[in-house]
């Protein structure tokens, strides 16, 4: 099944991709924005942190490797480095498409959707990771757990979730899926897919360190983008829009959409997607 990746026409109008032009897509997937500008004559530095999709696109995209298509298996908190490395800059564009993708949501195994109940409690990007989900809801203290929940959630009303968490966990080890959403159910009166979502979103920010990586990624990128070049960020949540926005004021970046352009899918995942543009000023 082909996807189209969210905000595509969009992302590709942005870039204004010109033959020849070097462009890191710093979410690699499978490769869905890329391929558009590979069609158009561009070269692509592709960044992907999942060894799945990885080996996945390597595959998919094998004519093109080594021509003008460049893959590593990297978090793109290495940007600056791994486009030194391969002689692949100053680019004309930089994509950051955060988020997870279809593919882990219904393929990786490792519990990124609360409706997979059955799955391990794992949201692990990259399984080189030493701790995954299950071993912060086991093993870190209430206190821990609340600052977290507050940090990265969204959800206000944390704390009654987090102290059966933590009364739960003496009696049996949270390590499925389902045991997570069975103490949402007992614990959240007025349940809605967003309070899921959220409290999955806390727990995969934390596990792979997100926003701070988004921070890394964003400096690197700035430093490899050619002074005309554009630098487009896709957020899905307010946590990490708030993240690219403090960045670009304080780097004195340039907005070129003076308000975030807006997913029009129905699809609930991409609903929340926004894109942002910035030159260098």
């Amino acid at each position: 099944m082909s996807h189209q990746p969210v905000l595509l026409k969009e992302v590709i109008s942005y870039l204004q991709v010109k033959k020849g032009g070097l462009y890191v897509d710093a979410t690699f997937g499978l490769g869905g924005h890329s391929k558009a500008i590979l069609a158009m004559g561009g070269k692509v530095l592709g960044i992907e942190w999942d060894e799945d999709l990885y080996k996945k696109a390597r595959i998919k995209y094998q004519g093109f490797l080594e021509k003008n298509l460049f893959l590593a298996n990297k978090n793109f908190a290495q940007i600056e480095t791994l486009a030194k490395e391969k002689n692949f800059y100053p680019v004309d564009g930089v994509l950051f498409d955060l988020g997870i993708s279809m593919e882990q949501i219904e393929k990786s195994g490792r519990g990124f959707s609360f409706k997979k109940v059955d799955e391990p409690l794992d949201l692990r990007i990259n399984t080189k990771i030493k701790m995954n989900a299950a071993y912060y809801l086991n093993y870190w203290s209430k206190e821990e757990l609340y600052q977290i929940f507050a940090k990265n959630t969204e959800v206000t009303n944390f704390k009654p979730l987090v102290d059966e968490i933590v009364r739960r966990r003496k009696f049996k080890p949270i390590e499925k899926v389902g045991d997570l959403v069975s103490i949402i159910n007992d614990k959240i009166k007025q349940k809605s897919e967003k309070i899921y979502r959220q409290i999955w979103q806390g727990l995969r920010i934390l596990v792979n360190d997100e926003l701070e990586n988004l921070k890394k990624g964003l400096e690197g990128a700035k430093k490899i983008l050619k002074q005309e070049g554009r630098l487009l960020v896709i957020t899905f949540h307010s946590l990490e829009d708030r993240l690219v926005k403090k960045f670009a004021f304080e780097n004195d970046l340039n907005f070129l959409t003076k308000k975030p352009i807006i997913s029009l899918s129905k699809k609930t995942f991409e609903r929340s997607a926004k894109l942002r543009v910035f030159t260098l000023k």
